[in-house]
């Protein structure tokens, strides 16, 4: 039982999940906060988010994991031994088409939309993190854009696009602020991350006033939409402004990089919930 544990752990932290599971959860609310759809749809938007971000992990560890033992990533199984190379490319190689055929079940144009994305994303594996905040950039638009490929599947608001910026420059900032923590490993592939070419004070400046741009957008959807002026939207996009305040000041004194990490994802799933519950 011991084993099977830690196996099913491992596996979820190859494929980061967690990330999976709140990328279809943006589908799903980019769905929502346009005209909704059938259910077939909600199922096909949510399964395609959730299977190109495992197949785009999974390669990530695989190209990284020279990166990852300097940098002493015992977070991921392939450092430590519970998951082989091999078998992270198998998955990688695996997750892929099954995210094609869902996409394609939606239409033709999702296909384009998410295969492109997933596509860039091996790039980014690849090649393109080397060029620092470019690679940053890129992976903030894939936090926004399940809520576009919701309004894809959909239909394209102001709402979904409200919660599109918001998205997107948040996971700027914390890519930005991850870089901190990279420094070393990241000289390995020569990554010309914001902390390893300007300086660790530069990237925490840039990645506060990205999380502070981000809050203070939060606060557009009630003056825009009459509807989101309401205590179930307030009260947990409140909460998540408040992590990132924390964070930014948490930031000028510490460099516990891993645990800002996961407080702003936990600040990003407070806001979704937001936004979601502000759609009823």
């Amino acid at each position: 039982m011991h084993s099977l544990k830690r196996s099913l752990k491992a596996f979820w932290q190859l494929l980061r999940l967690e990330h999976g599971l709140m990328y279809g959860l943006g589908v799903v609310i980019g769905i929502i906060l346009g005209n909704g759809a059938s259910p077939d749809l909600f199922i096909l938007g949510f399964l395609t988010a959730l299977f190109f971000q495992a197949s785009a992990f999974a390669m990530n560890d695989y190209l990284d994991y020279e990166v990852d033992v300097v940098n002493k990533r015992y977070d991921r199984p392939l450092v430590r031994g519970d998951i082989s190379r091999r078998m992270a490319l198998i998955l990688s190689i695996l997750f892929f088409p099954l995210g094609c055929l869902t996409s394609f079940l939606i239409s033709v144009q999702a296909l384009i939309f998410a295969a492109t994305l997933s596509a860039l994303g091996h790039l980014y594996n690849y090649k393109l993190k080397e060029f620092g905040f470019i690679g940053n950039v890129y992976i903030a638009f894939t936090m926004s854009a399940p809520f576009i490929f919701g309004g894809i599947i959909s239909k394209m608001t102001y709402e979904v696009l409200i919660l599109s910026l918001i998205a997107f420059l948040c996971g700027v900032g914390r890519e930005v602020m991850k870089g901190i923590e990279d420094v070393e490993g990241d000289k390995i592939r020569n990554v010309r991350s914001v902390a390893r070419i300007y300086g660790i004070e530069s990237a925490v400046k840039i990645s506060s006033a990205l999380f502070l741009a981000s809050a203070f957008l939060s606060f557009l959807p009630p003056l825009l939409i009459p509807e989101y002026f309401d205590i179930k939207y307030l009260f947990p996009v409140l909460l998540t402004d408040l992590i990132l305040f924390r964070v930014v000041l948490a930031l000028r004194k510490s460099r516990e990089i891993s645990r800002f990490r996961k407080e702003t994802l936990i600040a990003m799933l407070l806001g979704l919930i937001g936004f979601l519950a502000g759609a009823f």
